[in-house]
């Protein structure tokens, strides 16, 4: 059994592109999708897997430290950051950067995530120079628990989140694409984790993950192939 970990926004696409290719060559693979915070950790720590995909800033770092095998790394997906607001709320004008910081200066609760994504979404809300303006609207969802959940919940009247996890999600108002001079968008990648004695058949995972017969699941949940 291929034994892996993933961040929870390419959590959909994988289950299906892993069904796929254990249907294919009877191969048992089983990922465990996390919040990439906790998921990075967990390598870190040492925890056993044989497939890694995470950001890819954050793959980057687990290779310098030795966590995964060198030279093992691919690209998998892009995928890009979109807002949501409750379902049957009045949607907001994100036609242009300024119509998008005036719907966030407008919202009583805007949640946002842990990750590169949120990371991102904070230097937008500095460089527009409205961080203090914001401090008491903002709260950041808990890793692993999706922004989405707290927007449908009506718990935030606005939320940014990975469009992968918004998409499929009852009880929101997706808004995507964000005008092109503030759009976020986050690379994962995958590759072979140093605790596995697989490698040659984690590879074989990594390429199908990669491979064009998996393009049409990745823009279905949102994504671009990378």
């Amino acid at each position: 059994m291929i034994k892996g970990i993933s961040s929870m926004a390419t959590r959909l696409v994988l289950a299906e592109l892993v069904q796929a290719f254990q249907n294919q060559t009877g191969q048992t693979v089983h990922l465990e999708a996390v919040g990439g915070v906790d998921a990075a950790k967990r390598v870190q720590s040492g925890e056993a897997f044989d497939a890694v995909i995470l950001a890819s800033d954050v793959m980057d770092k687990l290779l310098a430290s030795g966590h995964l095998l060198s030279g093992s790394k691919v690209d998998l997906v892009h995928s890009s950051v979109a807002m949501a607001v409750p379902k049957g709320a009045a949607v907001p004008d994100i036609s242009t950067e300024e119509a998008v910081k005036q719907a966030v200066l407008a919202a009583p609760r805007v949640c946002y995530s842990t990750g590169p994504s949120g990371t991102a979404l904070l230097k937008l809300f500095e460089r527009w120079g409205v961080s203090e303006q914001l401090a008491e609207h903002l709260f950041q969802a808990p890793a692993g628990i999706p922004v989405g959940s707290w927007v449908a919940k009506g718990e935030a009247d606005l939320g940014f989140q990975q469009l992968s996890e918004l998409i499929s999600l009852e009880g929101v108002t997706v808004l995507q694409p964000l005008p092109e001079s503030i759009q976020i968008t986050t690379t994962f990648s995958a590759a072979v984790a140093q605790t596995s004695q697989q490698a040659a058949l984690v590879k074989e995972l990594i390429a199908f993950l990669a491979s064009p017969v998996a393009d049409e699941a990745k823009r279905r949940q949102g994504m671009e192939p990378a």
